[in-house]
């Protein structure tokens, strides 16, 4: 399992990205879950973000690939609406603990 950060570098309803050895991932938060994906569009291969740490739609409530506009599932990667619907983000496996979270790669 690989260190990604502190409980309090990623809140609820936020999402933050992360380079571990060369592989692009981002995590999200939501009701006290979190959630980690490889960062990569199903659709294009490109990256999600349209900002440094921006993964979330204007409500927080899904994940949203800037180039596209696609939005998937927090909870499972799954894209409802954009041009790889039913394709999913790559789900990696993570856990809490008292120093943070970490994640499986």
């Amino acid at each position: 399992m690989k260190f990604l950060c502190t409980h309090a570098e990623l809140v609820d309803a936020s999402s933050r990205g992360f380079d571990i050895d060369g592989q692009k991932l981002f995590a999200v938060r939501r009701e006290g879950e979190v959630y980690v994906y490889v960062n990569r569009c199903p659709h294009r291969g490109v990256a999600l973000e349209w900002q440094p740490d921006q993964f979330l739609d204007r409500s927080a409530s899904m994940i949203q690939c800037a180039t596209h506009g696609a939005l998937f599932l927090i909870e499972t990667g799954e894209c409802v609406a954009g041009p790889c619907a039913g394709q999913s983000l790559i789900a990696l496996t993570c856990k809490e603990d008292g120093e943070g979270i970490w994640v499986e790669l």
